[in-house]
C-alpha cells in the first residue's frame, strides 16, 4: 500500500511539473514585443499626446482669462479644465518613466485640494510647485478651487482676479498651476519620443523590471488605488469605519462631474485591457489576448470574458450614482458602496486571477487587502 501511495504521489508531482513546464513554454512563446509595441504606439503615446494638447488649450485659456477676466473667458477655462481632466484619466495608469520622475500623478490629481495652503501661497506670492509638499496645492483639484470654488457665482469668482487686493497673485497662481500641468505633459511626451519608447519596447523579458510586468502592475494599481479607493472608497467611508467624506470627492467644487470622471477612468482601464487603440475601434495585442493565449479559464469561462463582463456590471452600478458624489454619499451612500463592490470584484479578477495567470508579481505595497 505504501508503494502504491508513493507511486501515486510521484505521478501527481510529475503531472504538476508537466503542467508548470507547459505554462512556462506558453508564456515564453507569447510575443511580448508586439504587445509592448501596441501599447506604446497605439495607446500610451497617443493618450499622452491627447492629454498634452488638452492642457495646452487650458493654458491658453488661462492666459486669455487673466488678460480679460470676464464670464465668457471664465467659462472657457472651465470647459478646457474639464476636457483636460477627462484626458488625464487616460494617462494616469502609465505612471512610469518620465511620468514617475516628474510625479505627474501626484502633481496633477491629489485631492482633496488644500484650499488653505493655496490661499497662503497666493497671499505670500512665494511658492515652489516642484516641492513634494505642494502636491495638494496644484493640479486639477487646485484649478477646480480657483475657477469654481472662490465664489457661488461667476461675478464672485471673477472679483478675485479683478478687485481683490491680491488679484495679480491670483492670476499668477492660476497660470503657475496650469503651466506646471503643461510642462509635465511636454516632458513626458518628449521623453517617449526621444528614446524611451524604444527602450520600453526592447525591455520585453519576464523579469520583475520588464516593461510588461511594470505596465501591468501600474494598470492594476490604478484600478485598485486611484479608481476604486480614491474615487469611491474614501468618500463612501469604506476605509474610515463608515465615516463619510463628502469633501473628498474628485471635482469637489464643480460638484457635478465625479461620475463622469469615474466612468472615463474605467473606460480607459477597460480599453487598455482589451488593447483598444486610443480614439479608434481597432484593437491589438493586449492583456485580454495574453490571457486567451494562455487559455486562462475560471469555472469554465475565459477569464478575459469574466473581466469584461464585470466591467459591464461596473458601468451599470455607476449609472445609478448621482453626478455629484458629495450628494450621493450624503443622501444615499448605499449606492456608492454597491459601485465600490462591483469594481472590487474586478480588482480581484485582475490583481489575483490575471496576475497569477500571467505569472506577474505585485510590485506595490498593499495595505488595505482585497
Amino acid at each position: 500500500m505504501k508503494k502504491i501511495i508513493a507511486i501515486f504521489a510521484l505521478l501527481i508531482i510529475g503531472f504538476a511539473c508537466s503542467e508548470n513546464e507547459d505554462q512556462t513554454a506558453l508564456e515564453n512563446n507569447y510575443d511580448r514585443t508586439a504587445l509592448l509595441t501596441n501599447w506604446a504606439d497605439n495607446i500610451i503615446v497617443p493618450s499622452y499626446v491627447n492629454y498634452q494638447s488638452k492642457v495646452q488649450v487650458l493654458a491658453t485659456d488661462v492666459t486669455t482669462f487673466n488678460t480679460t477676466p470676464n464670464s465668457t473667458n471664465l467659462q472657457l477655462v472651465r470647459t478646457s479644465w474639464f476636457e483636460a481632466y477627462k484626458a488625464y484619466q487616460y494617462i494616469s495608469m502609465y505612471n512610469f518613466g518620465k511620468a514617475e520622475e516628474v510625479y505627474i500623478k501626484e502633481s496633477s490629481n491629489t485631492y482633496p485640494t488644500n484650499a488653505v495652503g493655496i490661499e497662503a501661497n497666493i497671499s505670500s506670492g512665494n511658492y515652489n510647485l516642484t516641492l513634494l509638499s505642494q502636491f495638494d496645492k496644484q493640479g486639477f483639484p487646485a484649478l477646480d478651487y480657483l475657477i469654481n470654488g472662490l465664489g457661488t457665482s461667476d461675478a464672485a469668482v471673477i472679483e478675485f482676479y479683478v478687485t481683490n487686493a491680491n488679484a495679480n497673485n491670483y492670476k499668477q497662481y492660476l497660470s503657475a498651476v496650469s503651466n506646471r500641468l503643461t510642462s509635465n505633459a511636454n516632458s513626458v511626451v518628449t521623453d517617449w519620443n526621444s528614446g524611451y519608447k524604444n527602450r520600453y519596447i526592447s525591455n520585453n523579458g519576464t523579469s520583475v523590471s520588464s516593461a510588461v510586468n511594470f505596465t501591468t502592475n501600474n494598470f492594476v494599481k490604478n484600478l485598485e488605488k486611484d479608481i476604486r479607493t480614491g474615487k469611491l472608497g474614501i468618500p463612501a467611508g469604506i476605509f474610515s469605519s463608515g465615516v463619510l467624506y463628502a469633501n473628498k470627492v474628485e471635482g469637489f467644487y464643480k460638484n457635478d462631474v465625479s461620475k463622469i470622471l469615474l466612468n472615463e477612468a474605467i473606460k480607459a482601464s477597460q480599453d487598455f485591457f482589451n488593447g483598444k487603440n486610443f480614439n479608434s475601434i481597432t484593437t491589438g495585442p493586449s492583456l485580454k489576448g495574453y490571457l486567451d493565449f494562455l487559455n486562462t479559464v475560471r469555472n469554465g469561462q475565459k477569464l478575459s470574458d469574466i473581466i469584461n463582463n464585470q466591467f459591464t456590471a461596473v458601468f451599470a452600478a455607476n449609472n445609478q450614482l448621482n453626478n455629484s458624489f458629495s450628494t450621493q454619499v450624503t443622501n444615499d451612500n448605499a449606492k456608492m458602496i454597491l459601485a465600490y463592490d462591483a469594481l472590487q470584484k474586478n480588482v480581484i479578477y485582475t490583481k489575483l486571477d490575471m496576475m497569477q495567470a500571467l505569472n506577474i508579481s505585485i510590485d506595490y505595497v498593499d495595505g488595505d487587502g482585497d
